[in-house]
């Protein structure tokens, strides 16, 4: 028996706001995105890599203030790419971890806290 890879679900509540963050600023690309009809929610994935998220505007699928971990191997480099783009929410800074990672956190406009970081425990 064996499991795959986790795609968490968080909760949006603006299209337009949900891509400026997850597609300008963090730099993933909308894979596919869904709607029963033209005026009803919208659920997408996003992707980046090996890393992929599901977002939805339907309330029922998940509550807002998530919090994830996202291994990234250069975290530096991210952070140097992120604050370039000078987008006018975030400028997130890198933490050295008392527990030997190094951690960048960053709210997206919805309250769900994304933490990259350099190293998790397997």
């Amino acid at each position: 028996m064996s499991f795959g890879p986790v795609t968490p679900i968080l909760r949006i509540f603006d299209a337009a706001k949900a891509r400026e963050f997850y597609v300008d600023f963090l730099g993933f690309r909308v894979d596919w995105e869904h709607r029963f009809e033209p005026a009803l929610p919208l659920y997408l994935q996003v992707s980046r890599d090996g890393c992929t998220l599901h977002l939805s505007e339907h309330h029922g699928d998940c509550c807002p203030g998530a919090a994830l971990r996202i291994q990234v191997k250069d975290i530096d480099a991210y952070q140097r790419e992120l604050i370039a783009k000078q987008y006018g929410y975030a400028r997130p800074g890198v933490d050295d971890t008392p527990w030997g990672s190094r951690d960048m956190s960053v709210k997206d406009p919805f309250g769900n806290r994304l933490t990259f970081t350099s190293a998790i425990s397997t």
